[in-house]
């Protein structure tokens, strides 16, 4: 058999066993996609389908059609949880682990157009790309890819070659060619799992302004560019310029891992390791509830 046609069957064999797993949101004003994450009916997808209107339409396989309530959205990430009695329903697991590299084969699965299950391939062409949204806010910590995304895509799964869930699509440059770009699963699982615990995500705050970037050693790390005078960051000796290398243990490659850290910690302070020139402090914050809007 040759590496081509072994390469195919392989593909053809991943959207097979992952393609029942992947279903249409359709609402008024358009149609998405969604991840079932669970049996009972948890489906994940993105906040801005989510959002587009009352009521959703679960379509699985373009016959079975059931309808979803919103579980909880996050608009930060643009991620939403609904939920839907789908019988017994075929569900993806989200990978945690940092395990993409730019280049790898990836696949995309959604239902764009309306056409349902659509399945594109394509590689990683970057990672941790940062884009503007209409609201003047942004999404952080992005995968880039070439796998075609069109509208109605949103929301539904980017696989690696060994079939696992490593983002969420989210959106795409609609003046571009190529350019698609996609939620990590790192980031949507932990997202997941409180918005089905709690239906919203607080985000507690230490007053840093700060972005991700490659560190001397050629990993990430998440550089400290400013920070709020008397806010918990400040009164726990954080300084500007500081790397962030760890928090509560878990390294902090991107502002997503701090903003996890933040979410979960499940006591009432945060304990961080940055580098300071050559020194690596530990310190010890103590956040506090977001400001309201």
């Amino acid at each position: 058999m040759s590496v081509l046609r072994q390469l195919s069957d392989e593909l053809a064999a991943l959207a097979a066993r992952a393609a029942p797993a992947v279903v249409g949101l359709v609402h008024r004003r358009g149609q998405g996609s969604g991840v079932v994450l669970a049996g009972d009916g948890y489906i994940l997808t993105n906040a801005h389908v989510a959002l587009a209107a009352r009521e959703i339409v679960v379509r699985i396989g373009g016959r079975v059609e059931a309808k979803a309530e919103l579980v909880g959205a996050d608009e930060r990430t643009d991620l939403a949880v609904v939920r839907a009695q789908l019988g017994r329903a075929s569900a993806l697991a989200l990978a945690e682990e940092r395990t993409l590299a730019v280049g790898q084969l990836v696949l995309a699965i959604g239902n764009p157009l309306g056409f349902d299950r659509s399945t594109s391939l394509g590689i990683v062409s970057a990672l941790h790309r940062d884009l503007p949204t209409p609201g003047g806010g942004g999404l952080s910590g992005l995968i880039q890819t070439d796998a075609a995304i069109n509208p109605g895509n949103s929301g539904g799964p980017l696989l690696d070659a060994d079939g696992r869930v490593v983002g969420i699509n989210t959106a795409i440059l609609p003046y571009a060619r190529g350019i698609g770009f996609a939620v990590p699963a790192r980031t949507a699982s932990w997202v997941a799992a409180v918005l089905i615990q709690k239906g919203e995500v607080k985000r507690p705050r230490i007053g840093v302004l700060a972005r991700s970037e490659d560190s001397r050693d050629a990993s990430r790390a998440v550089r400290i560019l400013g920070v709020e005078k008397d806010a918990p960051a400040d009164r726990a000796g954080l300084a500007k310029g500081d790397l962030l290398l760890r928090a509560n243990g878990d390294a902090t490659a991107t502002l997503d891992d701090l903003q996890r850290a933040l979410a979960l910690s499940a006591g009432p302070e945060l304990l961080l390791e940055v580098l300071r020139g050559e020194e690596i402090r530990a310190l010890r914050v103590r956040p506090e509830a977001a400001r309201a809007a």
